[in-house]
């Protein structure tokens, strides 16, 4: 129970026990705590109170079981947990809004229910009448959650900005319910009525959590560190949600039933890329079945691990914060979208490209020679995958090169170790293609250097925007020209000798992989997905860019373009739901055809050739004398 509380308050404190009690402060933070405080959490009141920009620092205590006496924990206690929590971080989470929440969302849920049944025997499709009969419980729910539930943060009128973040919760909520609609409805066969009843009720969550801390929050208990918190924990947490519910509705596009043909012939190799595609299919499908979830459940793991790598990876750069904010950035972007849900070679390429660059943090930035392993079992992997992470070892002896300090590790094993250990991990492909010709290493080398030549860095650059959006090229372009790795100015690490490093590091792990495809696009027309791996590595500076640093104070500034990530974050948000939202069920004005608006219509072609198979069952055709 202690470390589930912990956990719940872990991502606002820079702290990694945030509830215990064991703890030396100041005398006048302690003071300072709000009298409205209850339980027993003085340290979580303390770090989020009037005093957040506390310097910390932690000293590791043994902390035994209990062996006399009793706890006080009790059911009462965990309530005053949430609510203080809730309360410490601007959220209106309390006893009486929940329950007028509820009372609200039931009305609500009435409304929706009769506008929904209404329109379907007025000859509505699902989606319009599904969408109309939200758009309707919307407004009704906006007026009374403002003037009612949250009305000591709202002004109690129709005011455009509040209703405009209402709006936009709602309808990230409508388009998760969308998805909960698609699949009991359609997938698992329950009546309309029953699946929108399951559905709404899995949306009230987003709508309640949006509206508390997002739509209506207390902003005198809100800093920005506080509203960047929270909002990371929404975005990675919504993001994961909607893509878990849609994995499975959306037909497979082109390329992933070519890697699904893939894995029903297993091969060491192919003549395109590596068989990691293929392995991570069938792992999937051998446990959810050959459906489209099972084909891209290994895609989605990957992303997971990609998460998780990157997380590690920006909290040894910087720290917890913008950990946090870079597995922000990959939770949005969208290649890492599309990496991460659709079954493609890339999702293993990316997983390993991350855990390649934590590794190699960790031995040439942190000096851990047994770092070098992990680095080995990445690249190897992700040689497994694309052979593009090849580019990951070039920048590697780039920096080891260029970096005085890192030299020495040419003369030890580690490295080499490293090395051996990728090369054994790839032996089943070299094997391959000693065995086929070497077809697979030729097609991606000799065949697309001797493709006709043509200028195509401004394709190369269209598909950096679209991976990273306009915005995220942006924050990448200023944290690759910045003085620092950090916020200038603003942070004692900066200055220190590991910030040059640090910023080498970044540079080098970003700008010979963009400098390798830079080269290549000047004569021959790049990939679209090329490029998208190698951001992992600016990712976390551009995180580090975006809020300022502990003890920085009022005077802190935000870098040009910095404050239009609020509502860019929004409407990527809406973007994907509503392209998520329309691939299963449709968009009211959108013309929509379940057997045409795939990609490739897989099922109605498959009942087309069961129709065909059916109209031409027989004998078999007369032969003749030209048989």
């Amino acid at each position: 129970m202690s470390r589930g509380a912990g956990l719940i308050a872990w991502p606002f404190v820079s702290v990694s026990d945030p509830t215990s009690g064991f703890f030396a402060v100041g005398r006048q933070p302690l003071l300072d705590v709000d009298p409205k405080a209850e339980g027993f959490k003085i340290g979580l009141e303390v770090m989020l109170g009037r005093h957040r920009d506390l310097r910390i620092t932690e000293v590791p205590i043994s902390f035994r079981d209990r062996t006399r006496g009793q706890s006080k924990m009790s059911l009462g206690q965990v309530s005053a947990y949430l609510r203080r929590l809730a309360a410490l971080l601007g959220g209106l989470v309390s006893t009486s809004t929940v329950t007028q929440f509820a009372l609200v969302g039931i009305l609500g849920m009435v409304v929706d229910l009769g506008g929904f049944q209404l329109l379907r025997h007025a000859g509505l499709n699902l989606s319009s009448a599904h969408i109309s009969s939200f758009v309707v419980a919307t407004m009704v729910n906006y007026v009374l959650n403002s003037r009612w539930v949250f009305r000591a943060s709202s002004d109690g009128g129709l005011a455009v900005a509040s209703y405009a973040r209402f709006l936009s919760v709602a309808l990230m909520a409508l388009f998760l319910r969308g998805g909960v609609l698609a699949i009991l409805s359609q997938g698992l066969g329950m009546s309309e009525q029953s699946a929108l009843i399951a559905a709404i009720v899995a949306a009230a969550l987003v709508n309640y959590l949006g509206f508390a801390f997002f739509v209506f929050p207390n902003r005198a208990q809100q800093n920005i560190k506080i509203r960047w918190s929270i909002a990371v924990v929404g975005i990675v947490g919504y993001m994961l949600c909607l893509r878990l519910v849609y994995l499975g509705l959306p037909d497979l596009i082109p390329e992933e039933a070519y890697y699904w043909s893939y894995a029903q012939h297993p091969s060491l190799g192919y003549l395109d890329h590596p068989p990691m595609v293929a392995w991570l299919i069938t792992m999937g499908s051998s446990v959810f079945g050959d459906t489209e979830f099972g084909v891209r459940a290994g895609s989605f793991l990957c992303w997971i691990v990609t998460a998780a790598f990157c997380f590690g990876f920006a909290r040894n750069l910087y720290d917890k914060e913008s950990a946090l904010r870079s597995v922000m950035f990959v939770s949005v972007f969208p290649a890492f979208v599309a990496f991460g849900f659709f079954a493609l070679p890339d999702a293993s390429l990316v997983a390993s490209w991350a855990g390649a660059l934590f590794f190699l943090e960790r031995a040439l930035l942190a000096e851990k020679r047994w770092s070098w392993i992990g680095v080995g079992v990445c690249i190897g992997v992700g040689m497994l995958s694309k052979y593009t992470i090849a580019l990951v070892g070039l920048a590697t002896l780039v920096f080891l090169v260029i970096d005085r300090k890192s030299l020495y590790w040419l003369r030890r094993p580690e490295p080499y170790a490293a090395v051996i250990l990728a090369t054994l991990l790839f032996l089943p492909v070299i094997a391959w293609n000693i065995q086929n010709d070497w077809l697979s290493f030729g097609f991606q080398t000799t065949r697309r250097v001797s493709s006709p030549a043509s200028f195509s860095l401004h394709l190369l650059l269209g598909a950096i925007l679209l991976l990273i959006t306009p915005l995220g090229a942006l924050s990448a372009f200023q944290a690759i020209v910045g003085r620092s790795g950090g916020v200038p100015g603003t942070d004692v690490s900066d200055v220190a000798p590991h910030a040059s490093r640090r910023r080498l590091f970044t540079l080098c792990y970003t700008l010979v992989p963009l400098l390798v495809f830079v080269a290549f696009s000047l004569r021959h027309p790049p990939n679209i997905n090329w490029t998208g791996p190698l951001w992992l590595a600016i990712i976390p500076v551009m995180a580090r860019r975006l809020t300022p640093a502990p003890g920085t104070g009022q005077g802190w500034k935000p870098a040009w373009g910095q404050k239009l990530w609020t509502p860019m974050l929004v409407i990527v948000l809406l973007s994907y739901g509503a392209i998520f939202h329309y691939l299963a069920i449709g968009l009211p004005g959108i013309p929509y055809r379940q057997d045409k608006v795939q990609p490739v219509a897989w099922r109605q072609l498959g009942e087309d050739v069961r129709r065909i198979e059916s109209e031409v069952a027989g004998p078999g055709p007369a032969r003749n004398r030209w048989s």
